[in-house]
């Protein structure tokens, strides 16, 4: 009884989190008076930056995946895990990295130069695009990848056995398995990216390059039209619903025929022409995700010993609100952790978090100052944005755990705190290790929600990455997003250590 009222009370919570604060968006959006053509052109800057990103990571996805799926090489395994990499990596620290490369002082451009050539500008929508493409291809290449290892390899063999040329196996075999895979990869990225703040917040360039994230910050921050904020976050709340469940829609794939789970060698994978552009793409997916971190650890050890006490006084910040929104984020997960509660979960995917922000702004400022509170919002949003992916984590170990100790736990009389503390707890010690270390990763990376509410006082470390960026002192904002890629990494491996250390599976 007490562990339903428990899971009642955190359902309520978090239904709460999104009822209030989209009330008070769309309460405050009737006072305003229509959208401008600017609005209008950010709505349209976001579709075609979303679909455009989406279309260049799945179209680069599929040779990458298919390389990968075919080949056996030394330091497969780290490439295939850094894959997973930028999910967790600071936004704000890639960008760092991609300007390193791209920018107007970049690697690239100083090798153009003696060549003559124009040089490359990443500011605007190219830029906007190849940070997207850096964070998604991974994506796009993980999910693709895993449809390319599902087919059967006795498919493989039997088109051997028929002599099927390379067009023939393409056609009836990994075509059909691509048009299952490829829509839903299209419209998950198509969705991430159309929250996507920081990017547009960095790499976009001026009126023609804003998204409605981007729109709803200068409405807050430099115009304060409070009114005109409300009315594009409930725009976005509108677009982002409508892609999510299109999005869910289009996942909902056919599940592929099955094999008996044999490896066989694929006997095109010998043909001279596949090694070359199976090498080829794997070289150029390598090379592009890995040069920018590379970059970023080059400059920042040069920066790192310039770094002021407000550098590190925003770092011990964006601490304290990673450790704040992953307890507050576990408290929501464990009473959740059931179908029904996942459910409620994914409103942390379609809600952004700049609309949530400005409706807890408009509760918030009648009784107290928001901007005093930058931190414990920012920890709050945080923690409801990582929710989805913390349910997702941890609900299918639990209700294993509730069906197989359920009689037991009747058989004991155990109380509610008995049965976490004995029975739970222990057995959900690994994904609960791995979900609180992607919690703290994702929040202390975060440039979203603090950018609205903080004031110099409050400033976090990804906040403080930008405002270097932004006054021009790179030295600087290399060491920062440095130390800044070093205590997110840190957070993760800690919590997903210390899930794995004496965990009972």
């Amino acid at each position: 009884m007490a562990s339903r009222l428990v899971s009642i009370i955190a359902a309520l919570t978090v239904a709460g989190l999104v009822i209030g604060p989209v009330t008070a968006v769309i309460l405050r959006a009737e006072a305003f008076g229509g959208f401008r053509p600017a609005d209008w052109q950010a709505l349209r800057f976001t579709l075609l930056q979303a679909t455009l990103s989406a279309l260049l990571s799945v179209l680069f996805a599929i040779p990458v995946a298919r390389a990968l799926a075919r080949r056996s090489f030394p330091g497969r395994g780290f490439l295939v895990a850094l894959l997973g990499a930028p999910f967790i990596l600071p936004v704000i620290v890639a960008v760092l990295g991609l300007l390193a490369v791209f920018g107007q002082s970049g690697l690239l451009n100083r090798l153009l130069a003696p060549l003559g050539l124009p040089e490359l500008q990443i500011y605007g929508l190219q830029g906007v695009l190849l940070a997207h493409v850096f964070f998604n291809l991974p994506l796009a290449t993980r999910l693709i990848l895993q449809g390319w290892l599902a087919i059967p390899a006795e498919h493989f063999r039997l088109a051997a056995t028929l002599g099927m040329g390379r067009r023939a196996m393409w056609r009836s075999i990994e075509y059909p398995m691509l048009r299952r895979i490829v829509p839903g990869a299209f419209a998950v990225i198509f969705v991430i990216c159309l929250s996507s703040f920081a990017v547009a917040l960095t790499l976009g360039g001026g009126p023609r390059a804003t998204t409605l994230e981007l729109a709803i910050y200068q409405s807050m921050r430099f115009d304060f039209d409070l009114a005109r904020a409300a009315a594009l976050g409930l725009l976005q709340l509108g677009l982002a619903l409508t892609a999510g469940l299109i999005a869910l829609r289009m996942t909902q794939v056919p599940v592929a025929s099955r094999g008996l789970d044999r490896r066989v060698p694929r006997w095109d994978r010998t043909d001279p022409t596949a090694i070359c552009t199976d090498a080829l793409w794997i070289g150029l997916a390598a090379l592009f995700l890995l040069t920018p971190l590379a970059m970023v650890l080059l400059n920042g050890l040069a920066g790192i010993t310039t770094l002021g006490a407000s550098v590190w006084q925003a770092a011990g910040h964006s601490i304290l609100v990673a450790l704040g929104s992953t307890a507050l984020c576990l408290l929501w997960a464990l009473p959740l952790a059931t179908r029904w509660g996942e459910w409620l979960g994914l409103a942390g995917i379609a809600l952004s978090p700049l609309v949530l922000g400005i409706g807890l702004f408009l509760i918030v400022r009648p009784f107290a100052n928001p901007f005093d509170l930058a931190l414990y919002v920012t920890a709050t949003v945080n923690a409801f944005v990582s929710l989805p992916f913390v349910l997702r984590i941890l609900r299918p170990d639990a209700e294993t755990i509730r069906t197989d100790y359920s009689r037991l736990r009747s058989a004991l009389g155990l109380s509610g705190w008995a049965w976490l503390r004995w029975v739970l707890l222990p057995r959900l010690k690994r994904p609960l290790g791995f979900a609180a270390g992607l919690t703290a990763a994702l929040s202390m990376g975060d440039l979203g929600v603090i950018a609205l509410f903080a004031d110099p006082d409050h400033a976090t470390l990804p906040l403080k990455v930008y405002q270097l960026m932004g006054a021009y002192r790179m030295e600087q904002a290399a060491g920062a997003a440095l130390l800044l890629l070093c205590l997110s990494l840190g957070l993760f491996w800690m919590f997903d250590r210390g899930g794995r250390v004496g965990s009972a599976d």
